[in-house]
Order: C-alpha cells, then sequence, then structure tokens
C-alpha cells in the first residue's frame, strides 16, 4: 500500500459520502435553486451564528473572496508572514484586490492583539489605509497550531476600536474547535467573515464555504460570478458537505491522536533534530544542514510513502481520514528500514 501523507486534501469520498452525493436533489446554483446547495448554506449559516454563506470551490476562494469584499484598491492586510493568503493564494491579494499586505511575525504564525494594534496603519496620507485583519486557525506553516480564544477576543477588540473587519482563515477551523472543545458558533461571534474547508479534514471532494452577513454574502456571491466561480447543479459536492459537517467532525480527534504517534516514531529517528509540537493533525519535522528535505522526501517516496518538502530540510506530514490505524502500524515498519 502507498501511505500518503502529503495533505488532507489526498482523500477520497465514503462509500456513505458517494451514496448521499449520488442521491442528493439538484438545481441551479447560479439560478439560486440548488436545493441541497442551498440547505448546505443554511446548515452551516447556523452552525456558526451567522446570516448567511457561500458554498465555493475552494478555500482560495472564500479568502479572496473576503478580502476582495472587505478591501479597497490601495488598502492594506495585516497578516502573519506565512499566512496562507499571503504565500499560497497566487499573489491574488494583490490580484484580485489592489491591496497591500503588511506581514506580521507570529508565533508559529499567531498573532497577537499587541502587534495588530501596532500594525494598523495611521491617519496619514502617506500610509496605506488598514481595511482588514486576517488569522488562520489551524496554522499550517505553524505546525498545526491553533490560537487561544481569549487572544482572538483580544484582537476582535482592537479591530472594533479601528474600525478594521477580522477575517479567519479557518481552513483547518474543525481541527482547532476538536482540539480545544470550542463551537463555532463561538468563532462566529468574533469574525466578520469565516472560511472554513471542506475538502481537507472533513473529507471532502471539493469544497469551501464562506460565512458572514447577509449583504456581505450578496457581495461575495457576485464577487464569486465575476470570478467565473458560479456553478450549476453543484449539489453534488454540497451534499458531501452536509454528511461530513453531520459525520466527520468528531473524528478529527483520531487524526490528532495518529500524528502525535508519528511524532513519538520520529523522535527515534536519529536524522530529526526537531519536530514542531503536534497540536492538530500536521506534523512538520526539521532535518540537519546536510540533507535537503527534497532528498529526505524521495527516500520516503521508495518506501511509498508520500510527503512534502516544507522548506529546505523541513517535512511536513498530515493524518486524514484515509489514513488508518492499519496504515500507521505499516508506517513503523517502513520507517525502520529508512
Amino acid at each position: 500500500m502507498t501511505i500518503d501523507l502529503r495533505s488532507d486534501t489526498v482523500t477520497q469520498p465514503t462509500p456513505p459520502m458517494r451514496e448521499a452525493m449520488w442521491s442528493a436533489p439538484l438545481g441551479d446554483d447560479v439560478l439560486g435553486d440548488d436545493p441541497t446547495v442551498n440547505a448546505l448554506e443554511e446548515k452551516a449559516a447556523r452552525l456558526f451564528g451567522t446570516e448567511a454563506a457561500l458554498f465555493c470551490a475552494s478555500g482560495t476562494m472564500t479568502n479572496q473572496l473576503a478580502i476582495r469584499v472587505h478591501t479597497q484598491p490601495g488598502s492594506d492586510v495585516i497578516c502573519d508572514k506565512s499566512s496562507h493568503i499571503y504565500l499560497y493564494e497566487g499573489g491574488g491579494i494583490m490580484l484580485n484586490s489592489f491591496s497591500s499586505v503588511k506581514l506580521l511575525d507570529g508565533d508559529r504564525g499567531r498573532l497577537t492583539a499587541r502587534q495588530v494594534a501596532e500594525a494598523i496603519s495611521p491617519d496619514d496620507i502617506h500610509a496605506t489605509v488598514t481595511r482588514l485583519v486576517s488569522l488562520e486557525n489551524t496554522m499550517n506553516k505553524g505546525g498545526g497550531c491553533y490560537y487561544d480564544l481569549s487572544e482572538i477576543q483580544a484582537i476582535r477588540k482592537v479591530c472594533d476600536e479601528h474600525g478594521v473587519p477580522l477575517h479567519l482563515d479557518g481552513a483547518r477551523l474543525f481541527n482547532a474547535l476538536v482540539a480545544t472543545g470550542e463551537t463555532p458558533a463561538q468563532h462566529g461571534v468574533l469574525f466578520d467573515s469565516i472560511s472554513v474547508c471542506l475538502s481537507k479534514g472533513l473529507g471532502c471532494p471539493v469544497g469551501s464555504l464562506l460565512l458572514g452577513t447577509k449583504d456581505f454574502i450578496k457581495q461575495a456571491r457576485r464577487f464569486r460570478k465575476v470570478m467565473g466561480g458560479g456553478w450549476r447543479q453543484a449539489g453534488f459536492l454540497a451534499a458531501a458537505g452536509i454528511y461530513a459537517l453531520d459525520h466527520h467532525v468528531a473524528r478529527l480527534a483520531e487524526d490528532h491522536t495518529r500524528a502525535r504517534v508519528i511524532g513519538e516514531m520520529l523522535y527515534k529517528k536519529a536524522e530529526v533534530v526537531n519536530i514542531y509540537p503536534i497540536d492538530t493533525s500536521i506534523v512538520i519535522f526539521e532535518l540537519p544542514e546536510t540533507i535537503l528535505a527534497s532528498d529526505y522526501v524521495r527516500r520516503l517516496e521508495m518506501l511509498r510513502i508520500r510527503a512534502v518538502p516544507f522548506g529546505k530540510h523541513l517535512v511536513r506530514l498530515v493524518t486524514h481520514l484515509d489514513f488508518t490505524d492499519e496504515h500507521l502500524e505499516e508506517l513503523e515498519k517502513r520507517m525502520l528500514r529508512l
């Protein structure tokens, strides 16, 4: 068997999820009459306590739509220097929204209220106007770490004091919620917009959700159409999202447990010089300067273990729905041969 730990996006729909997809009632979502898409959006909005939601093709799309609605050309977005919206979305902040970024250096990607307060632009014609603060939870480049709710509340207060919206890139937010025991509604009340991914930890084939007020989602829907993101009988995919929200959230704890076991394996490897703290489903480990991550990943590939380089000397592994205890046992056997 191939053990694929490149990402939690590599999962296949489970048989019950496929059944739900195949039996979903359909309509034309651009015309607003796909009942399954509407049901998913309503379900997500209720879950987070927001007024509305919008089903989109990807987390990049939902993040970029949020930025486009919140900002104006010439403004700036405050985020961590390792944020997904900055590193992995093709320069979309500039390309789609004509906005700049203020990059902060957080704790494994997590910002503090003090950092945000100090970064907000002054009322000065020489400066950009800060139009948005964006957080990421869990933090991909930080090894799946998550925010303390109290720090988000403090950042929310800073944003309110300066009249700046607060966005959450919650691609793996459900991992954070399972780890902390917090609820979606506790986060829904703190953000002006939230992006959550269905095709990562929750195991859907495609899709992300954008949450916010009715007016915000109305504007986002318009920009989605402009970006070519309108889709027709999307209920097939929305049905997978409904199934995942009902059945795949609590089981994320299993991914977290298996990630910690992988960490214990790696501690025994002489070539591993450091492992990021393992808080959720992401394992990032560091190699010595004499070993390139790309070379190490090729060695893993020879053992039919798939991973990704995450820096010159960093390797990332991500546990997921299709990585079982059987895979975990086999992984340990193969790592002994490395």
